[in-house]
C-alpha cells in the first residue's frame, strides 16, 4: 500500500521509486539544494492480511497455513513497475464476512489470525535474477543537471492490490518468492531484468557509499542520517529495501539486509523522527518482510518499534504527534504545519501496520491506538463531508479549509480503503468513510474545457486551484482499486475517473522534454504542464507510475504496461548517475 504524501519509496523506479525530498535554500530565490538522496523502496505496507483470532486446534491450522502463500502474493503483486515485468497476474478475489462489529476487541477476535509461521527462508534458494549484458558497470552521465535533495517531511506512496487466493503450503515450506504460472515473453523477460538491473545499480551505490546510513546522496557518495529520521543512522534503506531485494530474487543483497537488522539495528536512541515516515518505512518494511519469511527477526524488530511509537497517541484527543523522541518518547507537532496542528496524511497513515502489528504481536494497544484516531475523524463534523488537511491534536477541530489528494490529504483515503481490503471486506466502517470521502470530492474531480483532461483540484474554501500535484496521481488506481463492492451508483464513476485521471498524469509525463511529470502541473493556457518554474523539478516520486500498475492489474490494456516503460527509460536516461538515481531539477531542460 504506498503511503505517498512524503516519501513513500526513494530511487529506483518502478519497484517504487522512493522520493527523494526537497531542500530548500534559505536564499530569497529558494532554490533546490544540489543533492537528492537515493535509496530502495519499501512495498511499505501492501496489504497485509488480517484473518480471524488464532485458536491452536489443528483444523484450524490448515487455514492460517493457506493465508501464508496468500500473504506471499498479496505483497508480491504490490511492487509498483517492477510488478508490470515480475509478477504474475492475479485474480482479485476478497474474502468477505458478514460480520460488521467495529469494537477493537470484536474486531480482532473475528478477523485477526496469526500466520502460520514456517522455517526461515533459505536465501540460497531465492532466485537471481541475471543482469542485462553490457549493464554490469555502466557509468552513465544525466542530461539533466541532478540533484541530491535532502528529504524533507513535504511529501508522501505506498500502494495497493486485490487480495488473493493462494494454494496451502505446509509449516514446514519456506516462505519463497512466488513462481509465475507460465514463462513471460522474451520482451517482458527483458523488461523485468532491466529493471531488476536498475534495482541493484542503485542498491551498490548505498551499499559502497553509506551502508548503515539512512540514505545515501548518489552524486556526492555520501551517506546521510538526518531530517525526518532523525540523526541517528538507523539504516532506513536496508529497512524498506527488504521486501524489494527479496521479491527480486537478490539473495546476496537481501541476505546482507537481512543480518544487518538482526545485528545491528538498534531503536534505542534519542533521535527525534517523524511518527509517520517511521511506521511506512521501518515498521511497515519490517512487517511487509515478515509476511513474507516469517523470519522471527523482523517481527521482534517490529514490535520493539511499534512500542517506542506509542508515545506519540499522548496527546488530549488521541491524535498522535507528527514526531517523536525514540528515548524519552516526547511528541510534538510540526511548527509549520497550520499553527502545530495535525496532518490529514499522518494520523490517518498508520492503521493498516498497528493493525497487523496487533495481528502477530497479540498486543490489541496498537489496534485500539488506530481505531481511536478513525473514531475521531468520523465523528469530527464536516461541512459538505470534506476532510480538511489539518485537525487540532486538542480540540479534534480543523485548522484550516484546505482539501487535497495530493501532499497533505492523500494517504488518508488510500488508507480507508485499504483497511476495508485488508480486512477482507468486513470493516464495513472503513469502507463507508471511503466512498462518503470520494462523493465529497466529486465537486472537485474537473474536465478541463481546453484538451479535456480529468484532474482532481485543490480546494481553499472559498477558492478552486485548478492544479494537481504529482503525488495526487496515486488516486487513479486507488479509485481504480475501490471499483470492487462499490455502492451501485459510484461504480460507474469510479471506473471513468480512475481512467481519466491516469490518462492526464501520463499527459504531465508525455508533455515534458524529459518525458518525465514535474512535482505540480496546472490546467490553465496549457493542460497538464507546470508554469511555475519552482515546480518544475522531478524528485524520484511513484505515483504516476503506481496509477499505470494498478490499471494495467485492473484491466488488462497493454498500454498501461508500455507507458510504465516508457517512464522507467525516461528515468534511466535522466536521473541515472554513477552510483545511483537522482532526482533532476528541471524536467523540460534536456
Amino acid at each position: 500500500l504506498r503511503s505517498r504524501y512524503h516519501t513513500f519509496t526513494d530511487c529506483i523506479s518502478w519497484w517504487k521509486i522512493d522520493k527523494c525530498k526537497n531542500d530548500y535554500d534559505s536564499g530569497v530565490e529558494r532554490r533546490l539544494e544540489e543533492e537528492c538522496l537515493c535509496r530502495l523502496p519499501s512495498l511499505g505496507m501492501a496489504i497485509l492480511p488480517i484473518h480471524r483470532v488464532p485458536g491452536d486446534s489443528r483444523s484450524s491450522r490448515h487455514g492460517r497455513e493457506k493465508v501464508v502463500l496468500l500473504a506471499i502474493f498479496v505483497l508480491f503483486t504490490f511492487v509498483c513497475f517492477g510488478a508490470f515485468f515480475f509478477v504474475p497476474d492475479f485474480r482479485d478475489k476478497l474474502t468477505a464476512s458478514s460480520s460488521a462489529e467495529n469494537p477493537v476487541q470484536a474486531f480482532v477476535n473475528q478477523h485477526v489470525q496469526q500466520l502460520a509461521a514456517p522455517a526461515r527462508p533459505n536465501v540460497d534458494h531465492i532466485p537471481v535474477h541475471e543482469s542485462l549484458p553490457g549493464n554490469e558497470n555502466q557509468e552513465t552521465k544525466p542530461t539533466i543537471r541532478n540533484l541530491d535533495v535532502q528529504s524533507t517531511t513535504a511529501d508522501k506512496k505506498v500502494p495497493e492490490v486485490v487480495e488473493t487466493r493462494a494454494p496451502a503450503v505446509t509449516t514446514t515450506q519456506a516462505a519463497s518468492p512466488t513462481v509465475p504460472k507460465s514463462a513471460p515473453d522474451a520482451e517482458t523477460t527483458k523488461r523485468r531484468d532491466f529493471i531488476v538491473q536498475m534495482a541493484r545499480h542503485a542498491w551498490k551505490g548505498y551499499e559502497k557509499y553509506a551502508w548503515g546510513q539512512n540514505e545515501l546522496k548518489p552524486i556526492s557518495r555520501v551517506g546521510h542520517s538526518a531530517s525526518i529520521f532523525g540523526s541517528s543512522a538507523m539504516g532506513a534503506t536496508i529497512v524498506d529495501s527488504l521486501d524489494t531485494l527479496y521479491i527480486m530474487g537478490l539473495k546476496d543483497e537481501y541476505k546482507k539486509a537481512r543480518d544487518w537488522v538482526e545485528k545491528s539495528l538498534d531503536f534505542n536512541t534519542g533521535a527525534q523522527v517523524s511518527v509517520f515516515e517511521i511506521t511506512i518505512r521501518f515498521l511497515g518494511g519490517l512487517l511487509s518482510a515478515y509476511a513474507l519469511t516469517k523470519d522471527e527477526v523482523y517481527k521482534t524488530k517490529a514490535i520493539a518499534i511499534g512500542h517506542k511509537l506509542l508515545p506519540a497517541f499522548n496527546t488530549p484527543s488521541g491524535l498522535p504527534y507528527a514526531q517523536v523522541n525514540l528515548g524519552s518518547g516526547v511528541g510534538r507537532n510540526w511548527n509549520w504545519a497550520s499553527g502545530g496542528c495535525s496532518i490529514l496524511a499522518e494520523v490517518g497513515t498508520m492503521h493498516l501496520e498497528f493493525a497487523y502489528l496487533t495481528v502477530i504481536s497479540g498486543d490489541p494497544v496498537f489496534l485500539q491506538k488506530v481505531e481511536k484516531v478513525r473514531d475521531i475523524l468520523e465523528q469530527t463534523d464536516r461541512p459538505n463531508g470534506l476532510y480538511y488537511n489539518y485537525i487540532h491534536p486538542s480540540t479534534k477541530s480543523w485548522c484550516q479549509r484546505h482539501v487535497s489528494m495530493g501532499a497533505l490529504g492523500d494517504s488518508f483515503y488510500e488508507y480507508l480503503l485499504k483497511s476495508y481490503i485488508q480486512s477482507g471486506g468486513t470493516d464495513k466502517r472503513a469502507r463507508k468513510m471511503y466512498d462518503e470521502a470520494m462523493k465529497a470530492l466529486e465537486p472537485l474531480i474537473i474536465t478541463s474545457t481546453g484538451d479535456h483532461l480529468m484532474f482532481i483540484a485543490e480546494k481553499r474554501e472559498p477558492s478552486v486551484e485548478n492544479k494537481m500535484d504529482h503525488l495526487a496521481c496515486f488516486s487513479a488506481g486507488m479509485i481504480g482499486l475501490g471499483k470492487k463492492d462499490a455502492p451501485a451508483d459510484l461504480q460507474g464513476k469510479y471506473d471513468t475517473w480512475s481512467k481519466g485521471l491516469v490518462n492526464t498524469c501520463h499527459e504531465s509525463y508525455d508533455r515534458t522534454a524529459s518525458k518525465i511529470g514535474p512535482e505540480s502541473f496546472y490546467f490553465h493556457s496549457r493542460d497538464a504542464t507546470c508554469t511555475n518554474a519552482k515546480q518544475r523539478y522531478y524528485i524520484l516520486r511513484p505515483e504516476v507510475i503506481e496509477g499505470y500498475f494498478y490499471m494495467w492489474r485492473l484491466t488488462k490494456d497493454p498500454k498501461y504496461r508500455q507507458w510504465g516503460w516508457d517512464a522507467a527509460q525516461a528515468i534511466e536516461k535522466h536521473c541515472r548517475v554513477n552510483d545511483g538515481y537522482s532526482g533532476i531539477r528541471d524536467v523540460d531542460s534536456v
